[in-house]
């Protein structure tokens, strides 16, 4: 029933920064755990980070090996919005991106994931 909503995506060269965007609507935001997730062509779909619900008493983030210290996932429940903060940007990182949900933990692998957004691409090249 949470519907959610990437932006933010775009061309990006190597180095650079760029910040993405998931609207969530349908439900209140600080009732889902949200992750980012990304998928390259020819690939899987693979985690990237994700964020508990604000409240949580867990872990608040976890990241994947290969963007910790360059990705940060942040939330503003106010606005409904999950953020992806993405520094120090290579081209290995080109792929659609995907917020995702899910109500009791933060999803890790796509049989987690109870709602999907519709993918915003991102794309690092000189």
């Amino acid at each position: 029933q949470v519907q959610l909503v990437e932006s933010g995506g775009g061309l990006v060269q190597p180095g650079g920064s760029l910040r993405l965007s998931c609207a969530v609507s349908g439900r209140p935001a600080n009732t889902y755990h949200i992750s980012w997730f990304r998928q390259a062509p020819g690939k899987e779909r693979e985690f990237v980070a994700g964020l508990s619900r604000s409240s949580w008493s867990g872990s608040s983030a976890v990241y994947a090996d290969d963007v910790k210290g360059r990705f940060t996932i942040s939330r503003d429940d106010a606005k409904s919005t999950v953020y992806l903060q993405m520094n120090s940007l290579k081209p290995e990182d080109t792929a659609v991106y995907y917020c995702a949900a899910h109500p009791s933990a933060i999803p890790r692998t796509e049989a987690d994931v109870t709602s999907w957004g519709q993918g915003t691409q991102v794309t690092v090249s000189s």
